[in-house]
């Protein structure tokens, strides 16, 4: 499979304030372009390249930017719901996008030199972002070999990362690497950029179209004002982190949305009722009824854990240059804990919902064709990336010892 799309997009102009309703009203048509053959992309193993063509042009990508910076103003809110709904078509789609709003956020609360000023003119155009920092092979995670050295008046990279989510659907991407001294740094570079491989060797059993492989790079030439410093706590730094693990919980309740659509599309459509039913058909069983109405149950149970834990950011990023340090470290404990409790719960209610959707008819339910295993898979994939258990555990020492190690760090907890 080719590592990049081809892309004739154009410049977009900066989206005024006042347009954020028109911008938030293309996302039901994207969303219906993006569920059409989702299940045969699976199967197939095809990626989605049209889908992230078809986001670009529609401007989606600078939905977080501030009126202030030339964007619509969208708030952490309406880019959790926009990511459920993609979720809903294709969670891949949904979770291949965490790494560019990632660095959006990061960009808008950092807005402050002539780097960041170029990002956000391009995040504006409609560029996207992605990147992959994690690397195999290391004792532990975090741990970086990838080598950034001197080269004149540049420096070359060279090394291999993993877990590059997006970056085959981007036009820039970040990488973490240690410089001549040890120090660890980050580079932002174009992924067109010679010595840069792609490569699409994600082999998980769900998530399989995010292009969460591996990525080679060999003697990258890369300029000076292409380096950085990488910090996880930092302020900002702690705030993106809840962020990006809200980000996979919302691409993990649009999963269960579309266990619930596609579910009681082939209960109308296609089962039949048991043997042993009393019910002529499987529309009016009511142990079938039962079980649609739970899967919608544990749907709505989800998504308003996500929109609450939305609503807990928002209040974290509306304090940042507030002039308030006290304040917004609760708000930063506030929404990593909402957050965490948030996944806790809703990692439960998504897994069995993706499991009784087998429970709606019999062998036909689990026909390849209909690929309603692939929601159950996707789910448990997108739960595989935070340790649930420490994360619990976390939760219970902070409501026991009042315990913000962790909630500090600004990792994966």
């Amino acid at each position: 499979m080719p590592s990049t799309a081809p892309s004739s997009l154009s410049p977009m102009p900066a989206q005024e304030g006042g347009e954020l309703s028109a911008l938030l009203a293309k996302i039901p048509t994207l969303v219906a372009e993006i569920a059409k053959e989702a299940a045969k992309r699976d199967l197939e193993r095809e990626l989605p390249f049209e889908a992230f063509r078809q986001f670009k042009e529609a401007g989606l990508g600078a939905l977080r930017v501030p009126v202030a910076l030339g964007g619509p103003g969208g708030s952490v809110a309406d880019y959790i719901e926009m990511i459920m709904a993609i979720g809903a078509a294709d969670s891949n789609v949904a979770h291949a996008l965490r790494s560019h709003f990632n660095f959006t956020e990061t960009l808008i609360l950092t807005p402050n030199t002539a780097i960041d000023r170029t990002q956000l003119g391009r995040v504006l155009s409609g560029r996207l972002f992605g990147g992959a920092h994690t690397e195999q092979g290391t004792k532990r995670p975090g741990e970086v070999t990838t080598r950034l050295t001197k080269s004149g008046d540049h420096y070359r990279l060279n090394g291999r990362k993993w877990y590059a989510t997006g970056t085959a659907f981007s036009d820039f991407a970040s990488f973490s690497a240690r410089n001549d001294d040890g120090e660890f740094v980050s580079v932002l570079l174009p992924v067109d950029r010679p010595g840069i491989s792609i490569l699409d060797d994600w082999d998980g059993m769900g998530q399989r179209l995010t292009a969460s492989g591996g990525v080679l790079l060999e003697d990258v030439e890369v300029l000076p004002h292409e380096i950085s410093t990488r910090g996880l706590n930092t302020l900002v730094g702690r705030h993106t982190s809840t962020l990006r693990q809200l980000h996979l919980a919302a691409s993990m309740a649009g999963a269960v949305r579309g266990a619930l659509a596609e579910g009681t599309d082939y209960v109308r459509r296609q089962a039949r009722s048991a043997a042993h039913s009393a019910a002529e058909t499987a529309n009016v069983d009511p142990f079938v009824q039962k079980i649609l109405g739970e899967i919608a149950a544990g749907s709505f149970a989800v998504d308003t854990l996500i929109r609450e834990s939305a609503r807990a950011l928002d209040k974290t990023a509306e304090l940042f240059g507030a002039g308030d340090p006290q304040a917004l470290e609760a708000a930063l404990i506030e929404s990593a804990l909402t957050t965490a409790r948030t996944q806790i719960v809703a990692s439960q209610i998504a897994l069995a919902a993706a499991t009784n959707v087998f429970e709606l008819g019999g062998g036909s339910a689990t026909s390849r064709h209909l690929n309603l295993d692939r929601h159950w898979r996707n789910i448990r994939t997108v739960l595989n990336h935070n340790p649930l258990l420490h994360k619990a555990r976390v939760v219970g020492d902070f409501y026991i010892n009042r315990t913000t190690t962790h909630l500090e760090e600004g990792k994966v907890f």
